[in-house]
């Protein structure tokens, strides 16, 4: 694995690519076999990359009137901040399982993202 993937600063600026890439080499751990602190580090990166676009999406979200859409993002939303708190599995299978979860709520935080961004 590329040493590549840099944790998200602490500003506000939301870096996509740099975001992106922390997903391809997240996903890339489906043709190769790495190391449990290899996987741990990218799944600690991507929780950055979540809690900022969390953030980001949810304050977005909340200038939305209260539809059925904005709803519906709020729970998901919800669902995402929860799995946060859960401990980094310590089995492969589990840790695969997390790694994989926490691509998904990045990709689906991301997308929209830029689509409110425009990018």
């Amino acid at each position: 694995m590329s040493g590549r993937a840099n944790a998200p600063a602490a500003q506000d600026a939301i870096d996509a690519d740099s975001i992106s890439e922390t997903i391809r080499q997240a996903l890339h751990f489906g043709s190769v076999r790495p190391s449990r602190d290899e996987r741990a580090a990218v799944d600690e990166i991507l929780r950055g990359h979540v809690r900022l676009l969390l953030g980001d999406v949810r304050a977005a979200t909340e200038r939305q009137r209260h539809s059925f859409e904005a709803e519906q993002l709020r729970k998901r939303m919800d669902r995402i901040e929860q799995h946060l708190n859960h401990p980094f599995g310590q089995g492969l299978l589990t840790a695969d399982a997390e790694v994989h979860q926490r691509v998904r709520d990045c990709q689906w935080l991301l997308a929209h993202h830029t689509a409110r961004v425009g990018r």
